[in-house]
């Protein structure tokens, strides 16, 4: 179901988003060689209760963790446990949070330490694609114009990008309809409406777009082995444009960025 929400509810999903991008900032700090899993994971349930919020992943259809974190190959879900970081390793932190019934959602990739020219590449190809996306949200564009965005940086750079998993409407729940697809045609999909969120989150691997499922049933990895990087943000459809609830006081910027890209 999609839904609209006013410019209050807005407000209570920006302090969920305050809450977000604390734990991606801290975590990034944090995560350095020898540092494991469930420290970041600790580290991240603080920071969700300061803010007031509680999280959005722990206890979600059974997922065990605060946040997910997934390393070099993995895609996305990874459970936090005992794995330490490596010198050379990259790292995707995935968080969420609820502020009174609201969800804000948010990842980032990020190296530990210095990682080869191609890695470097491939994160900051997809964290551009996240921003060319969100620069497409306004009222009436529609989702085919976004992942058209997203898509286009990512096949001149030779990166598969992940077709199995997808953006998503959010809002009273972590995922709601509709579906926002890293890829697409320009002018075709649902329109977007005021009132509306939406998470925009590429997901870019050094190989092919393929997937593996994990017998957890949470961690996805690449199909190949190749390495991925994941970047995301919840954004609100407003009558100005797109309105990043989850990014602070940098997301006006980087929203022009995305723009001239």
């Amino acid at each position: 179901m999609i839904t609209i929400k006013s410019s209050k509810d807005f407000e209570k999903m920006a302090i969920a988003g305050e809450a977000v991008a604390s734990v991606l900032d801290a975590v990034k700090e944090a995560a350095t060689a020898g540092v494991r899993m469930k420290e970041l994971d600790a580290l991240a349930a603080e920071i969700i209760h300061a803010h007031r919020c509680l999280p959005s992943f722990l206890g979600y259809h059974g997922f065990p963790a605060h946040i997910c974190t997934s390393p070099n190959d993995v895609i996305v879900h990874g459970i936090p446990d005992g794995y330490p970081l490596r010198e050379g390793d990259i790292l995707s932190i995935d968080a969420g949070a609820i502020y009174e019934g609201w969800h804000a959602d948010a990842a980032v990739t990020f190296p530990i330490g210095r990682v080869p020219a191609e890695v470097e590449k491939l994160l900051a190809v997809t964290e551009r694609a996240l921003w060319a996306g969100i620069a497409e949200v306004r009222p009436g564009a529609r989702l085919g114009d976004i992942g058209h965005a997203v898509e286009e940086l990512a096949r001149p750079a030779g990166l598969g990008v992940v077709q199995e998993y997808v953006g998503h409407g959010i809002g009273r729940e972590m995922h709601e309809e509709p579906q926002v697809p890293n890829y697409g045609q320009p002018g075709t999909g649902m329109r977007l409406r005021k009132g509306m969120a939406i998470c925009i989150e590429p997901m870019f691997n050094l190989g092919g777009e393929g997937t593996r499922l994990e017998s957890d049933n949470w961690t996805v990895r690449t199909a190949d082995g190749t390495w991925s990087a994941h970047f995301e943000h919840t954004v609100a459809v407003t009558s100005k444009g797109p309105r990043v609830l989850t990014a602070g006081d940098r997301a006006e910027d980087l929203v022009e960025a995305g723009e001239r890209r």
